[in-house]
């Protein structure tokens, strides 16, 4: 505890050399708490000047020399401050001037560097110590391969960042190449390997540095470590030296812009006159873009990815502190006056059940039964140009409660008899008779009013004479094998494919589907089916553990990369997709992939084919948007059999994924689905996601500064020679099946003890409808407590797919709707106790076109429930209108939940809103007298956690934070009072624990 002060008078070398070894020894055991005290006693400053007084001795003594340096290499270590306190005791020359005295005796010089690296880990000191020539000393110790003194060597590497340009200003990168290389060829034993990372080491400092990459460039440094690397591949030992050589050649690779005329969406949108988009929020996804320019003297971000808690923490970044924000406050963004247009959508408030029907639903015709609904408010269907200004007046308009589009005026849907069963058979004539009718009817609106309704023709089969022939039989000759791979536009060939169909995939009905496909509203006009969406899948065969990463993919993919600039002679270079300019493509080359991503909820903007069976692919931003780059859903077509194809999304945006703990993108085979195994299926090996060398400018990036890209990179083996295949971020989930699935669920009902409205909360930008559901349970009878009790039910309001690209929560929603409308007791339960509303698709616009997360408007609606707009947010604008009308009546909901999808967690958790948890979590004190809250937020998520296997209760949060104060979650418990506002977020990738979780034992 006191040896540290006799340094400060003591004279005596004795005393001085009993105390360093008493220090030594206490120093060596234990744990670094010892150390931390003797600095917080200022041991760092007593060990400097004895130091400083024992180098002025002539000649030096090193028997006390030397255990002063050791101690303060251990304790400098520990020392946050060591730098600037060596600078205080002007200990820079003393320990520079013993360094150069002991450049023939290495023991001595070997203890003396230690001290060094310690100080040049400090930036000022580390100058201090550069200018003073301790670059040049460290060079003299540096010397090309020897076996003798390597532990002196291994000493010598102490550059700092702050040494970089002067390293390069004077010559040493070429000098460091060149030693590299002399230590790789010599050390043949890999005896030495410390070395050669050390060297590495210096030049990763020196490149962090935009003059440091450029004179690296110009000395052939990529070719040097390239060609040296690929002797190190097979040897896991030296794993340090390829990790350290990946990790620069990755940053000097020359950055390059996209290969695409401008980075913003090949789509565009004119909005509303007198509506101006706001600029992008910054959220969860727009983080990345914040620090990103690497400036001289900043280091590239070298995350390790291969731990999965390298996270954004996106829950608790950015804490309200503020309690009278985090207050809930009842507020109306709109006049009071316009909440009563809201009244028409809950018709269950005014139902007049005097009327019950006596006769099954099922039975009667569309016509009837639409007569024989009972008479509700009829109600205006807003869209987004029917509102001109903030204190528009809704006016009331004669239209009927389903509220259908212009476009759909003919819209018809057979019905037939559906039940959920094990495998359930469609009547076949009458599928042949609807889908020529549907066809029909599109060619009549087509001349009726060319912009209502359109003819769309499903995507071509595999061009396979032989295989169509055996599959088809003889009906197809006529239609199919004259011209394989040819378009489906004949209403015949349609059918005789149908004939195919096993009516066996539960809530799917494909000429359901193409009814409703041929009212959707595109910016591309799609013209095209994709065959997955019309055919529909059943679910996998078997669960499937998540991929088991193979080592060392990552940097083999890297340096796959580096050989394309390095040795360019394979490179091929030729675009065989472009959504931009089709004219310039080159589909169908001799030996290529067939690419095609216009239809419904598509996103592939262009292909290029790099080498024979290696293609980068670059998807396409959201709408009137430059950024949001994430979901992918093509075609590709023409391939060959076991051959292992390698595809490269190159302008992925976030800066870690799933894909690097086990998740695979998805792929259907329209080969497979024809021969009775429709089915999505979990592909693709050597998967991997890392920061690539494309960069964005600020003037093409909408004035964002720095902006760099990913590449999620994987390879796949084609289960059929020239088959027709679909590859997807997630499992499709388009706008027409949600549609198609809620015509389905309506018939499939029990409507005497069912409850179903379906309304239209609105038209949104692109004039495609949104749909408002009500689910509750009929009253047990017509007396007045029964009716009673059915009028007060509380509500639940429930949304989903606000976020185009989390097509999980609409998987999700479908469970729910599925479960609440069928005939579980504990369905019928929460149907008698509760009145669910629910918005199944709340960005239908970016649905169909593609988006990842925003809306035709080029915003993120989640962003929004602050001050949306009626012209371009229509959804969210007449969402919260509703909730607003509930709470006025005094019936706000007591449970709100948003749906979403989370792509760097897994398992399904919540997020929640509570003013104490977010107030203790940022270390505030809070005062339980003024500040009260209710726990009953917490309720849910504890059931859900014990009854739902694949909730994690751990991963859930109610912190509020000042970058989400205008999402549904925050907005609803704020303005609405709503104690239980929630966002369910559900994994892309899936279970880590319980039940769900699937070892490879299972497979």
């Amino acid at each position: 505890k006191f040896g540290v002060f006799p340094f400060q008078s003591s004279c005596d070398k004795d005393v001085i050399l009993n105390i360093l070894s008493v220090l030594t020894d206490l120093l060596s055991l234990g744990t670094g708490r010892r150390i931390q005290y003797m600095i917080s006693k200022g041991g760092s400053e007593a060990l400097l000047q004895a130091l400083t007084a024992a180098a002025q001795h002539e000649p030096p003594d090193h028997s006390t020399l030397l255990p002063l340096l050791r101690l303060l290499a251990r304790v400098g270590q520990r020392d946050r401050k060591f730098g600037l306190k060596v600078q205080k005791a002007d200990a820079t020359d003393t320990i520079l001037n013993l360094t150069r005295r002991n450049l023939g005796h290495h023991l001595y010089l070997t203890h003396c560097l230690w001290v060094l690296r310690v100080c040049a880990s400090n930036v000022t000191t580390g100058a201090t110590l550069g200018i003073n020539g301790a670059m040049e000393l460290l060079f003299k110790v540096i010397t090309p391969y020897s076996k003798r003194h390597v532990r002196t060597f291994n000493s010598a590497f102490s550059f700092s960042e702050s040494n970089s340009r002067r390293a390069v200003n004077r010559g040493y990168l070429g000098g460091l190449l060149r030693l590299y290389q002399d230590w790789h060829h010599n050390d043949v034993s890999n005896n030495y390997i410390y070395i050669r990372r050390g060297l590495l080491l210096c030049l990763k400092h020196i490149t962090n540095i935009q003059l440091g990459r450029e004179t690296f460039l110009g000395s052939r440094g990529m070719e040097i470590l390239f060609t040296s690397v690929q002797d190190c591949l097979s040897c896991k030992n030296l794993d340090p030296i390829i990790t350290t050589v990946t990790q620069i050649l990755r940053k000097c690779y020359p950055k390059e812009h996209l290969p695409v005329a401008s980075v913003r969406s090949s789509y565009s949108f004119p909005l509303p006159r007198n509506a101006k988009a706001e600029p992008p929020c910054e959220g969860s996804e727009g983080k990345w873009l914040k620090g990103g320019c690497e400036s001289d003297g900043e280091e590239e971000d070298e995350k390790d990815l291969d731990n999965e808690d390298v996270e954004s923490k996106e829950e608790d970044y950015d804490l309200e502190i503020d309690v009278n924000k985090l207050r809930s406050r009842p507020v109306l963004d709109r006049p009071e006056e316009e909440l009563r247009q809201y009244e028409s959508m809950c018709p269950e408030l005014s139902h007049n059940f005097q009327e019950l029907e006596s006769e099954s639903e099922e039975e009667k015709t569309l016509e009837d039964r639409a007569e024989s609904l009972p008479s509700t408010p009829s109600h205006f269907i807003p869209s987004a140009t029917s509102v001109k200004h903030p204190n528009y007046r809704w006016r009331n308009q004669s239209v009927t409660e389903t509220g259908p589009d212009p476009g759909e005026k003919d819209f018809k849907i057979p019905l037939q008899s559906w039940t959920k069963k094990e495998k359930c058979r469609w009547d076949q004539t009458d599928e042949k008779r609807d889908i020529v009718e549907a066809v029909q009817d599109a060619h009549s609106s087509e001349e009726e009013d060319p912009a209502s309704s359109h003819v769309l023709a499903l995507r071509p089969l595999p061009k396979d004479a032989a295989w169509c022939k055996k599959m088809f039989y003889s009906e197809c000759e006529g239609s199919i094998n004259p011209n394989p791979g040819g378009r489906l536009e004949s209403s015949y060939t349609l059918t005789n494919l149908l004939e195919k169909h096993q009516g066996d995939i539960p809530f799917h009905s494909p000429h359901f589907y193409i009814a409703r496909a041929k009212c959707v509203k595109s910016i591309a006009d799609y013209k095209d089916l994709a065959f997955p969406d019309f055919w529909g899948h059943q679910p996998p065969p078997y669960s499937k553990p998540m991929l088991e990463r193979k080592h060392g993919v990552q940097r083999d993919k890297v340096l796959d990369d580096v050989r394309r600039l390095i040795q360019p002679g394979d490179v091929i270079g030729r675009t065989v997709f472009d959504l931009d300019e089709p004219s310039c493509s080159s589909p169908g080359a001799p030996g290529c992939l067939t690419f095609f991503s216009k239809f419904e909820s598509g996103n592939l903007r262009k292909a290029i084919q790099v080498r024979e069976f290696e293609y980068d692919l670059i998807m396409n931003a959201d709408v009137n948007s430059n950024q949001h780059h994430q979901w992918f859903y093509f075609e590709v077509r023409d391939m060959k059999l076991t051959v292992p194809y390698r595809f490269n999304i190159i302008n992925c945006e976030k800066f870690n994924s799933q894909f690097n703990y086990g998740m695979q993108l998805v792929m259907y085979s329209v080969k497979e689905a024809l021969q009775g195994r429709p089915r999505w299926l979990r592909a693709g090996h050597d998967i991997c996601y890392y920061k690539n060398h494309y960069r964005c400018s600020a003037a093409a990036g909408g004035g964002v500064r720095g902006k760099f890209y990913y590449t999620f990179t994987f390879s796949i083996k084609f289960p059929h020679k020239d088959d027709v295949c679909y590859l997807a971020y997630h499992y499709p989930y388009t706008y027409s099946t949600m549609m198609s699935h809620l015509d389905i669920l309506e018939q499939n009902r029990n409507p005497k003890k069912v409850y179903w409205r379906q309304q239209t909360l609105c038209q949104t930008l692109g004039g495609n409808l949104c749909p408002l559901l009500t689910i509750t349970a009929m009253p047990e009878s017509k007396k007045g407590d029964d009716l009673e009790q059915f009028y007060n039910r509380p509500y639940v309001f429930l949304m989903a797919r606000v976020h185009p690209g989390e097509s999980n929560a609409s998987w999700v929603m479908k469970g729910t709707l599925e479960f609440l409308v069928s005939s579980d007791p504990i369905a019928d339960l929460l149907r008698k106790c509760f009145i669910f509303k629910i918005v199944p698709m709340l960005n239908p616009d970016g649905v169909i076109n593609g988006n990842h997360r925003c809306s035709l408007s080029g915003d993120d609606l989640n962003r929004q429930w602050l001050s949306p707009t009626s012209q371009l947010h229509p959804t969210i604008y007449h969402a919260k209108g509703l909730l607003y009308y509930l709470r006025s009546i005094g019936r706000a909901p007591l449970v709100f939940c948003d749906y979403h999808g989370h792509s760097q967690k897994k398992n399904v958790f919540v997020y929640g809103c509570s003013i104490k948890e977010t107030l203790w979590q940022a270390g505030c004190m809070v005062d339980t007298d003024v500040i009260t809250e209710d726990v009953g937020y917490r309720t849910l998520p504890k059931i859900l956690d014990k009854v739902a296997p694949a909730f994690v209760m751990n991963s859930c949060s109610f912190l509020v934070e000042k970058s989400r104060e205008s999402t549904a979650r925050v907005v609803v418990w704020k303005e609405m009072g709503v104690l239980r506002s929630y966002t369910m977020e559900s994994t892309y990738c899936g279970c880590s624990h319980g039940l769900y979780k699937v070892s490879k034992s299972l497979k």
